[in-house]
């Protein structure tokens, strides 16, 4: 296909968001209550669905959208603002799709690509409990005497897994590690909803088993999640959580804006009658807006990068480490730009600002979780390395094998 026509057929901004706004728009009305009461969004996962959202990086040709990684990006911030867990749990279908996106021309490639053209979504169960890095998985697929394949195993962190139609999963084969795909409602698989994290509480993040799960040949689909080396995928994968962020403060803008507008109590020392017209509270909102806005120029940046790096066809080692840096230092400005904002907020007003009703709380809750998944502290360390000594990115290897490719003095 030639680039001019790759052109034409490029789906616009103002297309993608006629489609997904309004349905973002009937997301958001509920996002309050669900929180409350700890429900599910099955019937907007549903919508979404329905609308096939997870199409959005499937090439035309197969039926998808053919959104750029920025129109992606964009759309999940905007996602994001109406309901902060759907886009944590989508998060590895976009990486499942650019896999087919990259992966050399087969039938198999062509049938995902068309399922998720259809609206078919990928969950995850790559984490295990009592595990402490992506080469020690304890889930193994094993061949039976009639030659079947069978999947045992626990895993953990199955974030939206209980929302999809296949989970993806991190299994060790005879000491290699590989990839199964794996029917949600197959005979012997078992999801619980048991996360117990203070935010972001509806991302179906739970404990997920697999008792004896037979597998296809064909569900078998290469190297698991960990793989050593270079990869899009962290830096993808990093950069959903990120756009969560930016949504989250894109919501908590327009929240604690509203709250204020309505406002008429202030205090007997405050600089003027109504909040609103009150200059110190003009000045956390100012904080909070500027927050939202750096956010999302943070995302949108990072994902420009990947849209290079994809566009080139996801290999060149240059491209991949400026990518990687990219979304590390990303995670330093954001995170740190989200939380101190959606934490400030309450300066807006009295007591009645903390209000379980009212649900403020949520932002800093949900902000705080998400940003706790890869902790700043090493995402900081790494690119410091990387910046003083050419040390290796932080990818997804172990600390085992970066001290390898460090002490070889050359790049993986």
């Amino acid at each position: 296909m030639s680039s001019s026509t790759i052109e034409a057929e490029a789906v616009t901004d103002r297309e993608l968001e006629d489609r997904f706004h309004p349905i973002f728009d009937r997301i958001a009305e509920g996002a309050l209550g669900r929180e409350r009461e700890r429900r599910l969004p099955f019937d907007e996962v549903g919508l979404l669905r329905d609308a096939r959202f997870g199409a959005l990086r499937v090439p035309v040709e197969f039926g998808g959208f053919g959104a750029s990684v920025r129109q992606l990006f964009g759309l999940l911030i905007d996602l994001a603002a109406a309901e902060s867990n759907l886009p944590q749990a989508l998060r590895v279908h976009w990486s499942f799709v650019e896999d087919q996106r990259l992966a050399e021309p087969t039938d198999a490639r062509e049938r995902w690509l068309r399922a998720a053209a259809e609206g078919t979504l990928v969950g995850n169960a790559i984490t295990e409990p009592g595990v402490g890095a992506a080469d020690r998985y304890q889930t193994t697929l094993r061949r039976r005497d009639d030659g079947t394949w069978v999947l045992d195993g626990v895993k953990y962190y199955s974030t939206g897994s209980l929302y999809a139609d296949h989970i993806l999963v991190a299994a060790d084969r005879d000491g290699e590690r590989v990839s199964v795909l794996v029917d949600a409602d197959a005979p012997g698989v078992t999801q619980t909803d048991d996360w117990d994290g203070f935010g972001q509480r509806l991302t179906a993040s739970g404990t997920t088993t697999f008792s004896g799960v037979v597998v296809p040949e064909d569900r078998i689909l290469g190297p698991g999640y960990g793989a050593p080396g270079r990869t899009y995928a962290t830096s993808y994968l990093q950069l959903v959580q990120l756009a969560v962020l930016a949504g989250i403060a894109a919501r908590a803008e327009t929240d604690t804006a509203e709250w204020v507008r309505a406002r008429t109590r202030t205090f007997t020392h405050a600089a003027a009658d109504l909040p609103r017209h009150d200059p110190l509270v003009q000045q956390v909102i100012g904080k909070l807006s500027a927050a939202a806005y750096g956010a999302r120029a943070t995302v949108l940046a990072v994902a420009d990068e990947l849209d290079h790096l994809l566009d080139a066809g996801g290999a060149d080692p240059e491209l991949l480490d400026r990518a990687e840096a990219a979304a590390a230092r990303a995670q330093s400005v954001v995170i740190g730009l989200v939380l101190d904002a959606t934490a400030q907020l309450f300066e807006v007003g009295g007591a009645s600002v903390t209000s379980s009703e009212l649900g403020l709380d949520r932002h800093w809750r949900n902000a705080r979780t998400i940003s706790a998944h890869n902790p700043l502290i090493y995402k900081q360390q790494s690119v410091g390395a990387y910046v003083l000594n050419g040390d290796p990115l932080p990818y997804a290897w172990s600390a085992g094998q970066r001290q390898s490719v460090r002490d070889a003095g050359a790049p993986a």
